[in-house]
């Protein structure tokens, strides 16, 4: 079966994305995919939806479905917006109903996306995440890991471990791999693996580099960047309100607000088209290939971008 793929990317998260219909073979598609093209950290598919203007499904390189992706739903937004004719969207994912809204281009270039991120739960089992008796777990060493390094869980729906590190911790990956690897095979704290991220405070903001659950160490995960903002709001290191996040893909910049017993999350940053591919899809995957690939223009203004935003970043990557 031929099929039109469009390559995008939120922060150098970077999928192949499509308009279809529910189809059972969607994870060996995102495992054909990403054996052809080592580039990609999963396949985003736009379906019909009885609730909102679209659903999003998100499939990682290793053919696990994703709760949710906020770099993807970014691009999914784009999309979305652009075919219907609007400026604002609901889009359908599998544990919520999520507002989408055009924003202001970044540099007069980049198109730019937010995106509502929810739901939102400390509780453990949503994670889920077992660790003694314990029900949460903000801001505290986990003693096996160091007793110097807090950790918070969080479900944003995607499940989150985030540590917060000195830099040296950013500058050599070794630590964070060992931990993350560890997490996502069998163990007694992650049933269903999780996210694992390192934070670590900048000048007006933080750095977050990301092992995501399925892909391993990625340019940026959406989630996890708006989690580990909720997270250094809580802690302290940076104020409410927009919180600029840095990571090996660029910036974003994630809205965190909290009023009474109520946390409202939104991320902001591009959703940027790299190519129109024609593909050739065999469920066998003996005749897959790419049949033809139109570059299309837009990365270079979100190289020119990067180059000025990435001083404070530069120094971890």
């Amino acid at each position: 079966m031929e099929m039109t793929l469009l390559k995008v990317h939120g922060s150098m998260n970077t999928f192949y994305m499509f308009e279809g219909e529910e189809h059972e073979d969607y994870a060996q598609l995102a495992i054909q995919l990403s054996s052809i093209d080592q580039d990609i950290d999963g396949i985003l598919v736009i379906l019909p939806s009885t609730i909102a203007h679209a659903k999003m499904r998100v499939f990682n390189t290793d053919g696990s479905e994703a709760s949710m992706c906020g770099n993807g739903l970014r691009c999914v937004a784009r999309f979305v917006c652009e075919r219907d004719g609007v400026t604002e969207a609901v889009i359908e994912t599998m544990k919520a109903s999520l507002h989408v809204k055009k924003e202001e281009t970044l540099n007069d270039k980049i198109e730019t996306y937010a995106v509502e991120i929810s739901p939102i739960s400390f509780a453990l089992n949503s994670l889920p995440m077992s660790y003694l008796s314990n029900s949460e777990w903000l801001h505290k060493p986990l003693p096996f890991i160091s007793e110097e390094i807090p950790f918070s869980a969080v479900s944003v729906p995607n499940p989150h471990l985030i540590g917060i590190v000195p830099a040296a911790l950013q500058k050599d990956t070794s630590h964070q791999q060992k931990w993350a690897h560890y997490f996502n095979e069998e163990n007694n704290y992650f049933s269903d693996g999780v996210n694992v991220s390192y934070v670590t405070p900048v000048e007006n903001g933080i750095f977050v580099r990301t092992y995501e659950r399925g892909v391993g160490f990625t340019n940026a995960c959406g989630t996890a960047m708006t989690a580990s903002a909720l997270i250094s709001c809580l802690a302290g290191l940076v104020p409410y309100g927009d919180v600029t996040v840095y990571n090996p893909g660029g910036m974003v910049k994630c809205a965190v607000s909290e009023t009474e017993d109520t946390i409202r999350l939104q991320l902001t940053g591009n959703a940027t088209y790299l190519s129109v591919v024609k593909f050739n899809w065999s469920s066998s995957g003996e005749n897959s290939c790419i049949l033809s690939t139109e570059p299309l223009d837009e990365q270079t203004d979100y190289k020119e971008f990067i180059e000025q935003v990435t001083t404070l970043s530069s120094q971890f990557v």
